[in-house]
């Protein structure tokens, strides 16, 4: 089982995820300080969880699905880390911390806020 944050506002326009069952365990709307240009003031954040089945389409999905620049998604379970950027699949064991930094150099790439590329490791 993985738990992941997902923005909903990261999302491209008219995109759908379904046949990927996620448990939605809280959504929250914030208002946000420090966004990029790109990004809206006030966000939808749902954090969910996926099972070890489905994972990998649901990154496939995101990594299709996720609006450019300056979103990602993120997810993990008690070994790996899992961070989708548009058109980018990063997965690593949980505490390597040279494979986290090439994620958050990808990160900076798409123009990600420094202070966003803080996901759980």
């Amino acid at each position: 089982m993985y738990d992941g944050v997902l923005i909903l506002e990261s999302l491209r326009t008219g995109t759908t995820l379904d046949g990927i069952p996620l448990a939605v365990r809280k959504l929250s709307r914030i208002g946000v300080t420090g966004m990029s240009a790109a990004q809206p003031p006030v966000w939808t954040i749902m954090e969910f969880q996926v099972e070890d089945e489905h994972e990998k389409a649901l990154a496939e999905a995101l990594r299709d699905a996720l609006d450019k620049p300056g979103w990602y998604a993120d997810w993990h379970n008690a070994d790996e880390v899992v961070v989708v950027f548009p058109g980018r699949i990063f997965r690593y064991p949980r505490g390597d911390q040279a494979a986290r930094a090439e994620a958050q150099a990808h990160g900076r790439t798409l123009a990600i806020p420094e202070p966003q590329l803080d996901w759980t490791d």
